[in-house]
């Protein structure tokens, strides 16, 4: 089993950017510029690495290696939006990974692509891509070629002994769950689960109990072994179950108007463990919008747009107008799934200035309200 974290120091100190790996400071997936930027080293780095796993880190400054981290991002959607633009897609896994001196809410991504034999191109084009084209690393550039190339099998080896150098230890596993406990969680009732006397997992958050139910809000679950973050958010709402074969975080997303929240159930997923040491992730989209009055959302919708106005014009906002601003992003997603489709691009564009507000709590309203859209976007392949 590979600690993740380990395998990302291996990475970035065996050499700079190469044939089987590349570094981003951040994705932008809001955008089809991102999307295609994203998509192109995906398939570049499939098509380099016939015989190997290739790699993709996120959060890390190009010029000196600095680990400087990145949102929480969602694997879940990710492989259908491959699989929506490339012939004979990679399978490609996305992971978050903790590292020591990043802040809470900022990790590590490490994208893994698995290697396979056919040649990946775009079927279809996005962005200044068209489509058939086709993308090779050579040394740390993505090009595009035409006609045969011939297939790059001199990486292998150095993969494998990377990652043979990155093997979890008893050492690494017990140092994680005592970190996890006792130092950067020890507020929030943390609790640890041993599946299948290899697998650990710590989770831990604001406990809430409704009638035979427990809660957790601010939520943190890691799978220790491979130093992974399965799942981090500051505003959804959190069920866990479990039993000796399965561990399933339940999220919902607490979404109202007008000072009255609900919480709707948004997505599933369940880890299953294996006596061979292997798991596997499911994840069952369970999320129904609701439904509010058109005319309500057109004063709400018409509200947040002058709100996001003031924004721009750096006018003075009133208690009122700073208490609103906290909950736009969630009221502009309600209207969004209300058949406001202009709504959702709104809010992408209000990103800096929300992020410039002194209130952290807007911004971190406005990450989460886009990894939930995220995840219900990359559900749909056609996106």
């Amino acid at each position: 089993m590979i600690n993740k974290r380990l395998l990302i120091k291996n990475l970035l100190a065996h050499n700079d950017e190469c044939s089987f790996y590349d570094k981003k400071r951040q994705l932008n997936l809001h955008s089809r510029e991102g999307k295609a930027k994203f998509l192109k080293h995906i398939c570049a780095l499939s098509n380099s690495n016939p015989t190997n796993n290739s790699y993709i880190i996120v959060g890390v400054e190009d010029q000196d290696n600095e680990i400087v981290g990145d949102d929480f991002f969602d694997d879940s959607r990710i492989q259908n939006l491959v699989n929506a633009f490339l012939e004979n897609p990679p399978k490609i896994q996305y992971e978050n990974v903790p590292f020591p001196n990043l802040p809470k809410d900022k990790v590590i991504g490490l994208v893994t692509i698995r290697p396979k034999n056919k040649i990946s191109f775009f079927k279809k084009g996005i962005h200044t891509i068209v489509a058939k084209t086709v993308f090779v690393r050579i040394g740390s550039n993505t090009v595009p070629v035409e006609g045969s190339f011939e297939k790059n099998r001199q990486n292998t080896e150095t993969v494998i002994g990377i990652e043979n150098n990155s093997r979890n230890s008893i050492g690494y596993t017990l140092d994680g769950v005592i970190d996890f406990m006792n130092n950067r969680h020890k507020d929030f009732s943390p609790k640890y689960k041993v599946f299948k006397e290899l697998f650990v997992i710590c989770w831990a958050g604001i406990q809430k109990r409704v009638r035979d139910k427990t809660y957790l809000s601010r939520v943190d679950i890691e799978l220790i072994n491979e130093q992974v973050k399965l799942f981090y958010s500051t505003q959804d709402v959190v069920e866990i179950l479990f039993d000796e074969n399965s561990f399933t975080i339940l999220e919902y997303v607490p979404l109202g108007l007008n000072d009255k929240t609900s919480y709707y159930l948004l997505e599933k997923v369940t880890l299953r463990f294996f006596d061979n040491g292997y798991y596997k992730m499911e994840t069952e989209m369970l999320f129904e919008p609701p439904e509010y009055s058109r005319k309500m959302l057109f004063h709400i919708y018409n509200t947040n747009l002058a709100l996001l106005t003031k924004l721009q014009k750096q006018s003075e906002l009133s208690k009122h107008d700073e208490k609103d601003l906290i909950n736009l992003p969630s009221t502009l997603m309600i209207c969004y799934l209300n058949g406001f489709d202009e709504a959702k691009q709104i809010l992408i564009d209000a990103k800096s200035l929300l992020k410039s507000f002194a209130n952290p709590e807007v911004f971190a309203n406005f990450k989460d309200v886009m990894r939930i859209l995220r995840k219900m976007k990359y559900g749909n392949k056609n996106e």
